[in-house]
């Protein structure tokens, strides 16, 4: 039997450096417009997968039912992405084998990459599973470039010889003392940047709020609560994909991030969701 995903768009109004940020218009496009279009072109070629946003939010509950979008009201007392996901599963009708934590301000995550993360759910073992991308030397420079302005944007990864995460940073990682010289040596970057798309296990997501937060975790250090699972001795597999040749970018937390963005559209043009 196919296994059930439920796609969850975690959507938060409020947002220190662009507030209101899953209504503002990307391209004409509100951002968690263009995210649910991408969810549910996943949908429509999972029949065992459905999505839905969460907020607590009534603003952007009620854009969401004017596009006639899926929404569920979460409690205000969520903190996290993952608290809503938790929150939207234990009041949603089914119980799914995996949910998927979509985040509302990603609209340039490719479906191709979630599609390939729902693949790995079903053939690799796992309590979360998670993309990213191995970054050539263009992409790095981009990335580096990018953290000037907002340093704490975008996350990279260690992985061991399995796949599987060792550590995730604010900051870039590995370091790269020697530039010149590792671009003599590797084609491509050791940095793998990580996309910010969760699957859990419906056990290990409920698992999750048992466990010992790590001390990683608070927003004064790495603010990075995926940390905790690797802290407790869960394993995050990391579902290695690319852009087919488009250019990345993390999420969209200012306002240069949507003139970012509205850039690479211009230039590569919009995802294709037949």
């Amino acid at each position: 039997m196919a296994a059930k995903f439920l796609l969850v768009i975690p959507a938060r109004y409020a947002s220190t450096r662009l507030p209101g940020k899953p209504l503002v218009k990307i391209a004409g496009i509100e951002m968690i417009r263009r995210v649910a279009d991408i969810a549910a072109c996943i949908c429509r070629h999972n029949e065992t997968c459905n999505y839905v946003v969460a907020t607590d939010d009534q603003r952007i509950q009620t854009f969401c039912q004017s596009a006639e979008i899926p929404v569920m009201m979460t409690a205000e007392s969520c903190r996290s992405g993952t608290e809503r996901c938790r929150d939207v599963v234990q009041h949603h009708p089914s119980r799914p084998d995996f949910v998927v934590n979509l985040q509302g301000d990603n609209p340039l995550c490719p479906p191709w990459v979630i599609q390939q993360l729902l693949d790995a759910c079903q053939a690799e073992q796992a309590d979360v599973y998670t993309p990213c991308i191995r970054l050539n030397w263009e992409e790095y420079d981009r990335l580096v470039e990018s953290k000037r302005s907002t340093p704490f944007s975008g996350t990279t990864v260690l992985v061991d010889h399995a796949g599987y995460a060792m550590a995730f940073s604010k900051n870039i990682i590995p370091a790269v003392r020697k530039p010149a010289k590792a671009r003599e040596l590797c084609p491509l970057s050791p940095v793998r940047r990580h996309v910010g798309l969760y699957a859990y296990t419906t056990d290990a997501l409920q698992t999750y709020f048992s466990l010992p937060e790590s001390p990683y975790e608070p927003g004064c250090i790495e603010g990075l609560e995926q940390m905790r699972f690797l802290f407790n001795g869960l394993r995050i597999k990391m579902v290695e994909t690319d852009y087919r040749g488009r250019k990345s970018t993390a999420g969209v937390d200012s306002p240069e991030d949507v003139q970012r963005v509205e850039a690479i559209l211009r230039e590569y043009g919009e995802f294709d969701l037949s």
